[in-house]
């Protein structure tokens, strides 16, 4: 009888890596029935080991919340311990305790169909409404103050993400169009329902916290989405999810020069192909070593999730995902914790890093 030859030991420790890189998604359950995850998480992925250090090899993937109809816009309250999130479709802003991770569903609503959420220096939340096209803030009262309903060119698309100054308190968010294309309860806002370019171009504002006067500081994006500043404030990345409608449009990450007030240097700061397929980048968010990490989507597994670019923009680490991931921020009480919206659920991964900035 012929016998085989006995594999080699490069040959085994080449049949145990191609097991490691095998996609997990494709057999992984979440959720509160499912079973415990083996450490380390093989979704979490250093795609660049001497330089994505921000994996756990005791921590996985978890599923906080499901059943919304898409989840948007997360940021984290420091004085409250507690993330607040947008299901645009449902009307309603959810909030989640670190105690105990119970959410709090209908905390605000109607919630004006919001999209983006940010607090202020003095804790007040900032939303992002799509049915109204404005900026507002919740006041401690219950009062709601408007803070901007049109720009120079005239009344915004539908306001869609913000951050914080915390220097000067300046409001800097984005304003893409997507609001001005959905239908709210039957309710079509005319020509812009079916039109790539919707009211007005799409571009960036800042809203001064002194004077409240609003300015337009930048619209070579074709549709800024997603932004955040550097660790130290000196750089504004933009996402550009223009090719959603712009053919021309090219799928990448935006980085300004932050001059005060003003915006200059727009360059390319990352593109988002990997291995030839391209997706789309929405919320951003920066850690304290200045890398950006990415909300993704619209490729399919072993895309969708949170791509993490170094500070020169290479790709460096991978977070997979089973759904299309829309915004993410870092939060809890050491800021290492990374919680991401994804269509219908809430994640959340402890990291090793911290959040740049609360939310």
């Amino acid at each position: 009888m012929n016998r085989s030859p006995a594999p080699s030991r490069r040959a085994l420790l080449g049949a145990a890596a191609a097991l490691a890189a095998t996609p997990a998604l494709a057999q992984r359950r979440f959720g509160a029935d499912a079973p415990p995850q083996r450490y380390p998480d093989p979704d979490i992925i250093a795609l660049d080991p001497k330089r994505f250090g921000a994996k756990l090899g005791n921590s996985a993937i978890t599923r906080l919340h499901t059943g919304m109809g898409w989840a948007e816009g997360p940021a984290w309250h420091a004085t409250g311990r507690f993330l607040v999130w947008s299901d645009i479709p449902n009307d309603e802003c959810l909030r989640l305790n670190e105690e105990d991770h119970s959410v709090h569903r209908r905390f605000r609503s109607p919630s004006g169909y919001s999209n983006g959420n940010t607090f202020d220096r003095e804790g007040r939340q900032i939303a992002f409404r799509h049915f109204h096209r404005d900026v507002v803030r919740y006041e401690p009262d219950g009062r709601v103050t408007v803070l901007a309903a049109r720009g120079p060119d005239g009344p915004f698309n539908a306001p869609n993400d913000g951050v914080v100054h915390p220097e000067d308190g300046a409001l800097w968010f984005t304003d893409p169009g997507y609001g001005g294309l959905m239908d709210y309860e039957g309710n079509r806002l005319p020509e812009s329902a079916n039109s790539p370019r919707p009211l007005i171009k799409e571009a960036i504002y800042r809203i001064d916290a002194q004077s409240g006067q609003v300015a337009k500081v930048a619209d070579e994006v074709f549709k800024p989405n997603g932004l955040c500043f550097s660790p130290d404030y000196r750089t504004l990345y933009v996402a550009d999810t223009g090719r959603s409608h712009y053919p021309d449009a090219a799928s990448q990450i935006w980085a300004y020069d932050v001059n005060g007030p003003r915006l200059s240097n727009p360059r390319r700061f990352a593109e988002m192909t990997m291995d030839g397929r391209t997706g789309m980048v929405d919320g951003i968010r920066c850690d304290e070593a200045g890398n950006v990490w990415g909300a993704m989507g619209w490729v399919g597994e072993g895309y969708d999730g949170v791509h993490v670019f170094a500070p020169d923009g290479a790709r460096i680490g991978q977070i997979r995902l089973p759904e299309i991931c829309a915004n993410i921020c870092f939060g809890g009480t050491r800021r290492n914790r990374l919680f991401m919206c994804a269509s219908q659920s809430l994640y959340m991964v402890p990291v090793e890093t911290r959040g740049a900035h609360f939310c």
